[in-house]
């Protein structure tokens, strides 16, 4: 099926954050005199359902929790880490956010042929956009940075919208697109990017590039799994 709106998750879909992400997570938690030693398999499991969860989960792993437990949270009846200050999460979280927006794209680049892939994309006429738990700054600045004149659209979280997998942020991108959900899909890398697409009404496209292995993807849903940036733009523009 070809569609006229690609919409696109940020981490671990079209950008390698990984590293940026690990060295913000590490500095928050050290500041707050927390663990501060995450590896990037553990940054990994931590994001992908906005930087509250992501500290929540860190404080979990601090605790000695697995990738199962840390999974869970954030996710629905999952909304707060048993045993975690939400007082100590927000304080970290102010540490967090300031830093990451100064350091964001140090060490962040495209994946292999997504620039490539985006070109092709739009060469066939469908609109493109991302739509990201990242903060909105980030997100903006990223886009901006790295991706100059690709999206049509970008929108990160932001105060009084209800981040992914509500369907909020995909309904407003495709409002600003003027394109019907059944005329759209959505990219990502993650469960809650699938979860996304479902609460959205849209098709879903996983990647196996990112922040979350093929096995899990298809535990969680994945239908349409893509293995580089080429099975990307043919599975959108067919």
């Amino acid at each position: 099926m070809s569609y006229k709106a690609a919409i696109f998750d940020m981490d671990g879909t079209v950008l390698d954050t990984l590293t940026d992400l690990r060295l913000a997570i590490n500095y928050a938690m050290g500041q707050a005199g927390h663990k501060n030693d995450f590896t990037e398999d553990e940054t990994r499991i931590f994001f992908g359902s906005a930087v509250h969860v992501a500290i929540q989960r860190a404080l979990l792993r601090e605790k000695g929790a697995d990738a199962g437990e840390l999974l869970l949270i954030g996710t629905e009846g999952h909304e707060t880490a048993p045993g975690i200050d939400e007082d100590e999460v927000n304080r970290i979280q102010a540490i967090y956010k300031p830093y990451y927006d100064r350091i964001c794209s140090d060490h962040t680049k495209a994946y292999p042929g997504i620039h490539e892939a985006i070109k092709r994309i739009r060469a066939s006429k469908v609109l493109c956009a991302v739509v990201s738990n990242k903060p909105d700054e980030a997100v903006q600045k990223l886009v901006h940075d790295i991706f100059p004149g690709d999206f049509d659209f970008a929108l990160g979280e932001k105060p009084g919208t209800r981040r992914k997998p509500a369907p909020d942020m995909t309904e407003q991108s495709l409002r600003a697109l003027g394109i019907n959900k059944d005329e759209a899909v959505y990219i990502g890398d993650s469960e809650i990017d699938i979860m996304t697409a479902l609460n959205s009404g849209m098709d879903e496209i996983a990647v196996t590039w990112g922040f979350r292995p093929e096995e899990y993807l298809k535990q969680t849903g994945a239908v349409t799994i893509v293995h580089n940036a080429d099975e990307l733009a043919k599975a959108i523009v067919g």
